[in-house]
């Protein structure tokens, strides 16, 4: 993988060029705006992302948020692609984001599909309150949660390692959207890892889901693909396979879990990728000890908040052409021959309290690498 050692002034001025957004995307340009500055939304020469852009630039807006938020694009590596309908961008690898097996954590991945899902929401115009939401939707006090999250690793980068992710949105169903993402190994261009997840409309104020409207439609699916694009195009390929519930008793449980401040986020609650690890949290110590997380999917049934007290249950899955043998209430998994380095376990989070489903998860688990 491409690792980032060394970098003189003209290197760094040089990458900081190539890795600014293309054209000229409208708020999020570097130039300083003059107030008497004239918006004209009929030059020839956009492509008809760059067009919808440029007709969002508000005149005198306020010049220290400008040059703000000039100063973090052009330092950040990365930018709407040319035809303005994904967004792509560099990441390198901190010390600090590489766990026990010295490569990225998946918290660590899953942190850096929220982070470039936020940018590419900014580059577009969206709010940069950290809920990417449209002017309509802030207006009828809306927002997006995320419902279902899919995650497949092929290769976990190290610390020091540089890696690219492309994401993209689409329209899915009436009440939802769909945002995919592609993670690439910068210095060999190959794909390492895939995620999609699904986010459906909530209103702030009452907690409800409602549906998408068309006026909120208008405004970000001019952004999104043409036709139908998945990270996952294979058929029933697993980020389709339904959760099935945990049941009790369970084989393994950590009990007594609760948010830190560190865990909540901009809305007040439990933050995403705060679930996965409480879901990792009862994983049996023999599978973390031989085994790498190789697919996690996760559905979200219902908020958690600061005060809560959370249960994480896991159990294996049967593999079909399973079996499952036992003694004194001790379930194994007997698979077949060829699945004896992978494992399959199913998750629960629910709140100790009342036994209220927090969460489903399932995860495999594949032999670590020698």
């Amino acid at each position: 993988m491409l690792k980032f050692s060394y970098c003189n002034a003209t290197d760094l001025n040089q990458a900081l060029v190539q890795c600014r957004f293309a054209g000229s995307f409208g708020p999020l340009s570097s130039r300083r705006r003059s107030p008497r500055a004239v918006v004209s939304c009929s030059r020839s020469n956009l492509t008809p992302i760059q067009a919808v852009l440029s007709c969002q630039q508000q005149v005198g807006s306020d010049p220290v948020e400008s040059e703000l938020g000039s100063l973090a694009d052009r330092l950040r590596l990365g930018g709407l692609t040319e035809d303005g309908l994904s967004y792509k961008e560099k990441f390198i690898i901190r010390c600090y984001e590489v766990g026990i097996n010295k490569t990225a954590t998946i918290e660590t991945i899953a942190n850096l599909l929220q982070e470039v899902g936020g940018n590419h929401a900014q580059s577009v115009g969206f709010s940069r309150d950290g809920f990417a939401t449209s002017p309509t939707m802030r207006k009828l006090h809306l927002i997006w949660v995320t419902a279902r999250m899919h995650i497949e690793v092929y290769k976990y980068p190290a610390w020091s390692d540089v890696i690219e992710i492309e994401t993209w949105c689409q329209n899915e169903g009436r009440i939802g959207t769909r945002r995919d993402w592609i993670l690439k190994d910068v210095a060999t261009g190959e794909v390492i890892g895939r995620a999609t997840s699904k986010w459906v409309m909530m209103n702030e104020d009452t907690r409800r889901l409602q549906k998408v409207s068309d006026d909120v439609k208008e405004e970000y699916l001019v952004f999104c693909p043409r036709e139908p694009r998945l990270a996952f195009p294979e058929e029933n390929n697993k980020s389709l396979k339904k959760i099935s519930k945990l049941e009790d008793p369970v084989q393994y449980s950590r009990q007594g879990l609760m948010p830190r401040r560190a865990d909540l986020d901009m809305n007040q609650h439990v933050n995403n990728v705060t679930y996965i690890g409480w879901v990792l949290e009862s994983m049996p110590e023999e599978i973390i000890d031989t085994h790498e997380l190789q697919t996690i999917t996760l559905d979200y049934r219902r908020e958690c908040q600061r005060d809560d007290v959370v249960d994480s249950l896991t159990g294996p899955e049967l593999a079909e052409g399973s079996e499952i043998h036992g003694t004194n209430g001790s379930a194994t998994a007997i698979t077949r021959e060829d699945d004896l380095d992978c494992h399959q376990f199913l998750h629960l989070l629910r709140l100790s309290s009342d036994g209220q489903e927090i969460n489903r998860g399932r995860t495999e688990w594949r032999k670590k690498p020698t």
